[in-house]
């Protein structure tokens, strides 16, 4: 039997009709994350804070931005993946001065016998995939003076913390740097700043979540968790002066920055 094509065009649109219902109801009835996922799921995403008057630099793997004032970023900000930090064990280098750096990026020699470490602001451990990427986080544009019992103590722990959310996230934005204010002590003939206190404000960003988090650590040596050191990214940028992810629509990042719960954060 010939079937009409027009019998053929009301037949699927009877068909269709209870699908694209469901849909639409399924749609209106998505959690706020996903919502706000699926406002923000750009891959041109631009996670960068907003530019200012100071020095961005852009290396292959990270983004930063140098305060000549106090001679060391304000900000370092990077996509860190789950492939990123697999342990292959180059061989340190020495610490050189960024070339990048119009006004030149403060000399290794301002921390020696400091009592100082030249703390890393994007890790060596996040950018362990290649040998390049690795010696790039060597520039002095990405260090700042740290107790040796903070560098190695509670800010190596949030490091490591990171690394694991990487993992299970599979993949979060991430900007750290100092929080830098007039009257601080210095180190060197360069007078490098001693920042009181460090920042980390981490991104998930992808089609079926949008979290942030951010943590403001003094800098000195603690044995507190984590969680406690956990604020709104409001609180960060009233500090700092930064305005993080600004890219965002506005409702969605006055939303997420406001609020300092942890529990969508696996600890």
């Amino acid at each position: 039997m010939k079937i009409k094509p027009k019998f053929i065009t009301q037949l699927c649109l009877f068909i269709a009709l209870p699908f694209t219902f469901c849909k639409n109801n399924t749609a209106e009835k998505q959690p706020q994350s996903l919502q706000i996922a699926a406002e923000t799921n750009n891959s041109t995403f631009n996670y960068l804070p907003s530019a200012g008057k100071n020095q961005i630099i852009t290396h292959e793997f990270y983004t930063l931005s140098y305060v000549e004032q106090f001679e060391q970023a304000e900000w370092v900000a990077y996509e860190l993946m789950p492939n990123n930090s697999v342990n292959t064990h180059f061989q340190r280098p020495f610490f050189t001065e960024d070339e990048l750096v119009k006004t030149k990026s403060a000399d290794w020699r301002n921390y020696k016998n400091s009592g100082f470490d030249k703390g890393h602001l994007c890790p060596a451990g996040d950018m362990s995939f290649s040998e390049k990427a690795y010696n790039d986080t060597f520039l002095t544009s990405n260090i700042a003076p740290q107790t040796h019992a903070f560098n190695s103590g509670i800010w190596n722990t949030l490091e490591q913390k990171v690394r694991y959310w990487a993992q299970k996230y599979n993949g979060i934005y991430v900007v750290t740097g100092p929080v830098l204010s007039p009257n601080l002590k210095t180190i060197g003939k360069e007078k490098v700043a001693v920042p009181d206190f460090f920042y980390k404000v981490l991104l998930k960003k992808s089609s079926t979540e949008t979290k942030m988090i951010a943590f403001l650590l003094p800098s000195n040596d603690s044995q507190k968790p984590l969680y406690q050191f956990v604020v709104t990214v409001d609180e960060v940028e009233r500090l700092t002066g930064i305005n993080f992810f600004s890219a965002l629509p506005d409702h969605i990042e006055n939303n997420l920055e406001s609020n300092s719960s942890y529990k969508m954060w696996s600890f």
